[in-house]
């Protein structure tokens, strides 16, 4: 099996790195990320400005560009194979329910499932690495999973985008993998405002807001109760119940 690595941390991140030592003897193991942090940028390609590949100290390749810029550029041009996985990750952070829209390791592997291969983005639920090695063990029992049902040639898994949240805990306490929903959550925090040194007005964007829909059966439930949260994800955005009202509207 061969297995592409991405995040959106970039390729000097703990994440990447504990997740590649976790799943180099279980594949053939390949990272290919960016060059600094793209966290928040979703699916986002850079199409306006060359990019470049440069190659680290430990063999990973880092490109100048976005997660989805690194998948697209290694399915579509560095790789002269096709990967059977494409794994996202470790982030450092949830994403939970309305974060998957917004967030670059989702995005790096939703770019290789519009290419029709199976992905994996995944998570941490705090920020700060705390458990890392457990969360990479527990993101290398997903993998395994996944590739025995790539190679059984499991219909379900051709391809897939799962979305994994991993609990920062010890190994042994993490609860036992849950499939569940996503869930939203309220509106974000303000926007922060300072001044610059010239006078002029800066902007930050602010933090997300706490679960709104954290109930039974969402990913917030499941990892505020210590478990791995699994779901699956789908590229249609079609606001399928809402077609024949707007079909009614529209024809008037």
């Amino acid at each position: 099996m061969k297995i592409l690595i991405c995040n959106d941390d970039g390729y000097q991140a703990p994440g990447i790195v504990a997740l590649y030592d976790a799943l180099k003897g279980i594949a053939d193991v390949e990272v290919i990320a960016p060059q600094r942090n793209n966290s928040a940028k979703s699916n986002a390609l850079t199409l306006h400005e060359p990019l470049y590949v440069e190659q680290a100290n430990n063999g990973f390749r880092y490109v100048t560009g976005t997660p989805a810029d690194c998948v697209h550029i290694a399915l579509k041009g560095l790789l002269n194979y096709k990967p059977d996985l494409v794994v996202s990750g470790i982030n450092n952070g949830a994403n939970l329910g309305d974060d998957t829209i917004y967030s670059g390791t989702v995005g790096a592997a939703m770019e290789a499932y519009l290419f029709g291969i199976p992905a994996i983005a995944f998570s941490q639920v705090k920020k700060g690495w705390a458990h890392l090695d457990a969360a990479a063990l527990k993101a290398r029992d997903v993998v395994q999973q996944v590739m025995q049902q790539i190679e059984n040639k499991t219909q379900a898994f051709e391809p897939c985008l799962l979305n994994v949240n991993i609990p920062n805990l010890p190994y042994a306490d993490i609860q036992p993998m849950q499939v569940c929903r996503l869930g939203t959550r309220h509106t974000s925090e303000n926007v922060i405002t300072q001044t610059s040194p010239f006078g002029r007005t800066m902007y930050w964007i602010a933090g997300s807001g706490p679960a709104k829909d954290g109930s039974v059966g969402t990913d917030f439930h499941a990892i505020a109760n210590g478990h791995v949260s699994v779901t699956p994800l789908n590229t249609d955005l079609s606001h399928h119940s809402k077609l024949p009202d707007w079909q009614r509207i529209l024809q008037n």
